[in-house]
């Protein structure tokens, strides 16, 4: 991810140009896979899931990996300093946030079959964004930095069960 965002620097890049000339346009309803409203729903489920199970430990970082991600998202994004509108965008942190609700459900389900559901959700998602509030860069950015964040996660419950 920091190299990706210092490889990009302050501006648009050719590739992220391309996916902007489709602003505007019907690819916009794709933000649906990203907005917050939609994300919580998936929380709310994981945590109400991890609860049932009585995974407690897996309820805790659930509960706190968004909140970190989000935190994170924000210290990268004023790191960058890349701006898009008047506001800061490297990494993404709708993309960010969205690949960790993500990551925790798929580790609460623990269905492979559902990795496959996500990885179309965050594909769409990242399209929706790149498309309209950031530079396609800046959603692989928060793929990045949503994947190194679920991998940890992967290893903290891993080592713990």
């Amino acid at each position: 991810m920091g190299l990706l965002g210092w490889a990009v620097g302050k501006g648009s890049t050719p590739v992220d140009d391309w996916f902007q000339r489709a602003n505007g346009g019907v690819l916009g309803w794709l933000l649906f896979f990203t907005d917050q409203r939609t994300t919580l729903v998936i929380l709310v489920a994981a945590l109400g899931l991890a609860a049932y199970r009585r995974r407690w430990l897996l309820l805790a970082v659930v509960a706190v990996s968004p909140v970190a991600a989000v935190w994170l998202s924000r210290l990268f994004k004023e790191l960058f300093g890349r701006t898009k509108g008047g506001a800061v965008a490297y990494p993404s942190g709708h993309i960010t946030l969205m690949v960790v609700v993500l990551g925790l459900a798929l580790l609460v389900v623990g269905a492979r079959l559902y990795a496959v559901v996500a990885v179309v959700w965050a594909l769409l998602g990242m399209l929706g964004q790149s498309v309209t509030y950031h530079y396609f860069t800046d959603a692989v950015g928060g793929l990045l930095l949503g994947s190194a964040i679920v991998c940890s996660v992967f290893a903290v419950i891993g080592q713990n069960n």
